[in-house]
């Protein structure tokens, strides 16, 4: 699992549609707004200084593509022609300005539109963008338009890295989903199986007393009705999930994981010489089966997450809070988190699953760093919503 405050699932729904976080955005226009003013601003100060009226045009001309910048993240097409035009007139006033630096802010918009919209429209773009290579050609030589081209070639190449970058985040994130599910839903079905075959169990008890012992038999009959309509809210989580070929599971497997059994997990965490505190508040072996499950194995990934990601950790704290109508559990380390551990920011399987299995309950889950050090998993999981 990777460690990462980020939430990918609004991350990767605004890439899908090739837009970015508002954030991202800001700091796109920041970013480029700064390299234009310090690079095309200064060479037109420099280039304009003799230029009489020129000069002042020419810089009224560089603020507008700044400022169609800041569009950029939004439009890029129509920030591209604009800056395109504003940038040809640039050079047009001040010839000593070369024409890669006049293009400057149109070469930018050029790599965000290659990385944000489809192939074709940035493809589009780019010839677009090597038609002003002949004027290029007759002001520089040759060398004027290797240089104009390079640079062209190298922002939509630049765009379309990032754009596979993103693509291939996003297929990681569903491919971790999908096998998510897919655990899950064999899961479900073993607990389904075991509380049908309870209810079979009784049910044949209860016609064996119905006669001699009724009270027996009701009895029964109320532990059937109970069961069946735990049974009935693991099969809506079944159907919720994707369903593969679940087999049930072989004899003499070990107990279902559950949270009653936590302190057998934070033993095999303490083998390794992590100190481990278990608190509980409430009473947790009255838990529906799908709730219990989701929990244990939410504990179960941070502490994966702590031994894999966490340097420095010699401390795991895992707070249990079943009371009312939810069951909150929380696991805080006071590691650090690896620098680079992280393919990608925020789609780590771990953390991706542990989402998951939240959310198929109805609940939520909320990880990461800590303003002081350590990591912090927080769950929470309606119980009302399961059974």
């Amino acid at each position: 699992m990777e460690r990462s405050s980020r939430q990918p699932d609004d991350t990767f729904a605004g890439e899908a549609r090739g837009e970015l976080s508002p954030r991202a955005a800001r700091a796109l226009w920041w970013g480029s707004a700064g390299l234009v003013l310090g690079v095309l601003g200064t060479a037109v100060l420099v280039a304009g200084a003799e230029h009489g009226w020129r000069l002042p045009v020419a810089l009224v001309l560089v603020l507008a593509q700044v400022g169609a910048l800041r569009w950029q993240a939004r439009n890029p097409v129509a920030v591209l022609a604009l800056n395109a035009l504003t940038g040809l007139a640039v050079w047009a006033l001040l010839p000593a300005v070369s024409l890669t630096g006049a293009l400057l802010a149109a070469q930018v918009t050029l790599c965000v539109l290659s990385a944000t919209r489809p192939r074709r429209v940035s493809l589009w773009a780019l010839a677009a963008m090597c038609l002003p290579a002949l004027p290029a050609f007759w002001a520089g030589g040759a060398g004027g338009l290797a240089v104009y081209l390079l640079t062209v070639v190298l922002a939509w190449t630049a765009g379309q890295w990032r754009r596979a970058q993103r693509e291939r985040m996003r297929a990681e994130a569903r491919r971790a989903v999908v096998e998510e599910r897919a655990r899950i839903a064999r899961e479900v079905h073993d607990v389904v199986a075991h509380t049908l075959s309870v209810m079979v169990i009784q049910a044949g008890a209860a016609d064996d007393v119905f006669t001699e012992r009724p009270e027996q038999a009701r009895e029964a009959l109320r532990a059937i009705e109970t069961g069946a309509r735990s049974a009935l809210g693991e099969l809506r989580l079944l159907l919720r999930a994707f369903r593969p070929d679940a087999e049930a599971g072989e004899p003499g497997e070990q107990p279902r994981p559950s949270l009653t059994r936590l302190d057998e997990l934070a033993d095999t965490v303490r083998a390794t010489g992590i100190a481990v505190h278990v608190h509980h508040e409430g009473a947790v072996d009255a838990l529906p089966a799908a709730v219990d499950l989701a929990a244990y194995r939410i504990v179960q990934e941070a502490f994966t997450n702590t031994l894999r990601h966490a340097s420095g950790a010699d401390e795991v704290s895992v707070r249990v809070t079943a009371l009312g109508e939810c069951v909150k559990v929380t696991v805080v380390d006071n590691g650090r988190t690896r620098q680079g551990s992280s393919a990608m920011v925020g789609a780590g399987r771990g953390l991706v699953g542990m989402k998951e299995r939240a959310r198929l309950v109805g609940g939520s889950l909320h990880a990461g760093p800590l303003p002081g050090g350590g990591f912090e998993v927080a769950a929470r999981l309606p119980v009302e919503d399961a059974s």
